[in-house]
């Protein structure tokens, strides 16, 4: 049975949908004034490999909603300095962050909520009024603030000192310093040429911490939801000001089990623009790496530990991917008909150990350990001809069964199936260059192929003549 840490009571424990089949999980999706970066999607490639594993490990269906949250100070500061309305401004960023997640092979949540929808701010609306009919929030100069001293369990996610707790000056930023608790604004303000909206609040826009809780309540069917994800420095004070709003409003349980991932440094660092090491997937694939080597550095720690991203670790990456795709074209290879017992036994323990990392506490690390295992024990086998067809069709299984739940293979072989340089070009190229061996440019030739290994093709000239990859 699938376990997971939840940072609410701080122990891993058994999980399962509260209600049927159905897990109701939220995750917080970007702010969307800037293409995320790869701190970022480690955030949401965990997030894809437990929903995953909900799926295709525990047999469970998913409902997921990710949010964009496109009205904050950030936002239309961005959406100013453009000259742009707020919607066009945040589209941009909208469609940066899909094409992102399809290059990393995330799968697409069921629900991707606007902060502006008008759905969303009428939902926003109905919780902060409700939040006032029971004494949980006040008016000030047009603003609406949550009065965090009348919800005793305030702080309980972030373990925060409630004895040393002083009610806060209302302050409006979306965000302040951690262990810093004050009065959080729900509702801002209309300033001057900013956006507003009047949802029974009078003329202003919603703060950061709202935006999620009215998202999430709307959209998975009230509380409590099965799980609540995101960066670990969500929670606080964005997580915990959405339990207070959620269960202020509600007065029950929000979210079952919080769910959250670790931060990523860069080269030891933490990511700062001043230290120029904050990096986008297109970045990434400038440098000469691929989506699929980035999605598999980003799974290969446990999601509770600090991961650091390295060039090298990007090189052992794109190794640790090579090695299981060309295993699993290895045995399609295979034509023995003749069974020899040694493989099943291997599928099947790989597959228990896969199940079994994964299942404690979503533990990918385990399970790669369990895919190169299998790799190891049936390249052996195969070397001494010691495998049927039928016997590889079922470690291919295994792996296409492993890959469905960590999606590196599945995103090779996508890429592999469209070259970073036009087919037509590449032949094109090989025929100049062939062109220029016959009559002994030998100059030129090697001009073409090095021109093509900056592009990310490789050559390979054999009896049969040349043909290509990709790098």
């Amino acid at each position: 049975m699938l376990r997971l840490y939840n940072t609410l009571t701080h122990k891993e424990e058994p999980f399962a949908p509260l209600h049927g089949d159905v897990v109701r999980m939220y995750g917080c999706g970007p702010t969307v004034y800037a293409r995320a970066h790869i701190g970022n999607f480690r955030t949401y490639v965990c997030l894809d490999v437990l929903r995953r594993t909900l799926k295709y490990v525990c047999g469970h269906q998913v409902r997921q909603a990710v949010n964009y949250t496109d009205v904050d100070d950030k936002t239309i500061k961005g959406a100013l300095e453009s000259g742009t309305s707020l919607r066009e401004y945040t589209d941009t960023w909208i469609h940066a962050f899909r094409e992102d997640s399809a290059r990393l092979g995330i799968e697409a949540p069921e629900e991707t909520p606007r902060a502006t929808d008008d759905e969303n701010m009428r939902a926003m609306g109905d919780m902060i009024l409700t939040l006032e009919a029971k004494g949980h929030a006040y008016r000030r100069d047009g603003s609406i603030y949550f009065k965090i001293s009348t919800l005793p369990q305030y702080g309980q996610l972030a373990r925060l000192d409630r004895d040393g707790m002083k009610d806060g000056a209302a302050v409006d930023v979306d965000e302040y310093s951690k262990d810093d608790p004050r009065d959080f604004v729900l509702w801002k303000a209309s300033k001057p040429g900013e956006p507003s909206w009047d949802v029974g609040t009078g003329a202003g826009r919603p703060g950061w911490h709202l935006e999620c809780s009215a998202m999430a309540l709307r959209l998975l069917g009230g509380p409590p939801i099965d799980i609540h994800a995101g960066g670990v420095d969500l929670v606080f004070p964005h997580h915990e000001n959405e339990i207070a709003q959620s269960e202020g409003a509600t007065g029950t349980t929000f979210a079952r089990c919080w769910f959250h991932i670790e931060h990523l440094f860069v080269e030891s660092e933490k990511m700062s623009k001043s230290l120029g090491n904050v990096y986008t997937i297109a970045e990434i694939v400038a440098r000469g790496h691929r989506p699929s080597a980035l999605r598999y550095l980003l799974l290969s720690s446990h999601y509770r530990k600090q991961l650091n991203f390295t060039w090298t670790g990007m090189d052992q990456a794109e190794e640790a991917i090579r090695r299981i795709v060309d295993f699993r074209s290895r045995l399609d290879t295979v034509t023995d008909s003749a069974a020899h017992g040694r493989v099943p036994p291997q599928v099947a323990d790989a597959r228990q150990a896969f199940k079994t990392a994964l299942e404690h506490d979503l533990n990918t690390a385990g399970a790669l350990a369990a895919v190169f295992d299998l790799v190891r024990d049936v390249n052996a086998a195969i070397d001494a001809h010691e495998v049927s067809a039928a016997e590889a069709r079922e470690a291919a299984d295994a792996i296409d069964h492993f890959d469905r739940v960590l999606g590196v293979v599945s995103l090779r072989q996508a890429e592999d199936a469209e070259p970073p340089v036009p087919v037509e070009e590449i032949e094109r190229l090989i025929g100049e260059r062939r062109a220029a061996r016959e009559r002994r440019d030998f100059a030129a030739a090697d001009r073409i192929r090095k021109e093509l290994v900056e592009r990310g093709i490789l050559l390979e000239d054999n009896a049969g003549g040349t043909r290509w990859k990709k790098k």
